[in-house]
């Protein structure tokens, strides 16, 4: 009797949890995702790294993807949109976390009817806040890693940790094209948060530092999906 209930206790904890995080540029996204996949088992997807994948395998929606890139031009949601649902249409046994997709209403419309979500996590930081991240922001173009000077430096200055070639900062983190980038997003942003605030399933989370928003973002993740702790208490009954 006992190992039925914790069969059927498994059962009720395996169901699938799909999620969306949103926010601006400099926002800690990534580093909240990474916390979030370590602590609840979600599968992190970053729509940044599929563009990537299918450029360096030079898919037709890869190549068309890089050619708006090379202008330095925002990927159009029709290209977004066949970069990324193949693939999640294809994940129908994994629960995971979507961080960079959707950035339009047609890109969220687009997802929701290919899963429904569970919920969309929101990160709302003050613009100074933002800007000062940014400043000290750096990157290595081929892999997506992100670094910041104060916070989260490479262990040698100016260099990737990973490969040794050398960071760049974006055009678009300087102090003169950020503030309307910043105004670009937000414009953009609010009929998608709009769109999941009306479908009830929109979290938003306000601070200036990103270890103070996690422990509230933890808090809800606990109330809605298993632990490591439970699939690991899982495991132990089979």
């Amino acid at each position: 009797m006992k190992s039925e209930k914790a069969g059927q206790f498994c059962e009720d904890m395996s169901k699938l949890f799909r999620a969306v995080i949103m926010g601006p540029p400099g926002s800690g996204k990534g580093t909240i995702s990474e916390r979030i996949a370590h602590s609840f088992g979600l599968k992190h997807l970053s729509s940044g790294d599929f563009v990537r994948e299918n450029i360096s395998a030079k898919t037709e929606a890869g190549v068309l993807a890089k050619t708006y890139i090379k202008r330095g031009l925002l990927v159009p949601d029709h290209v977004m949109t066949r970069l990324l649902l193949p693939r999640l249409e294809e994940m129908t046994n994994n629960s995971w976390l979507l961080d960079g997709f959707p950035r339009t209403l047609a890109q969220a419309k687009a997802l929701n009817s290919t899963c429904d979500l569970d919920l969309a996590i929101n990160l709302n930081i003050p613009l100074e806040t933002l800007k000062e991240r940014l400043r000290h922001r750096w990157i290595h173009p081929p892999s997506g890693r992100v670094y910041n000077m104060c916070f989260n430096p490479p262990r040698v200055q100016g260099i990737d940790d990973v490969t040794g070639d050398p960071l760049i900062q974006q055009e678009d983190d300087r102090p003169e094209a950020l503030v309307a980038r910043l105004r670009h997003y937000k414009d953009v942003a609010k009929p998608v948060t709009d769109f999941y605030k009306a479908k009830g399933i929109l979290y938003t989370f306000s601070d200036t530092e990103t270890d103070r928003i996690w422990p509230n973002i933890s808090t809800l993740l606990s109330t809605k999906i298993p632990t490591i702790q439970s699939d690991a208490r899982c495991a132990s009954t089979h």
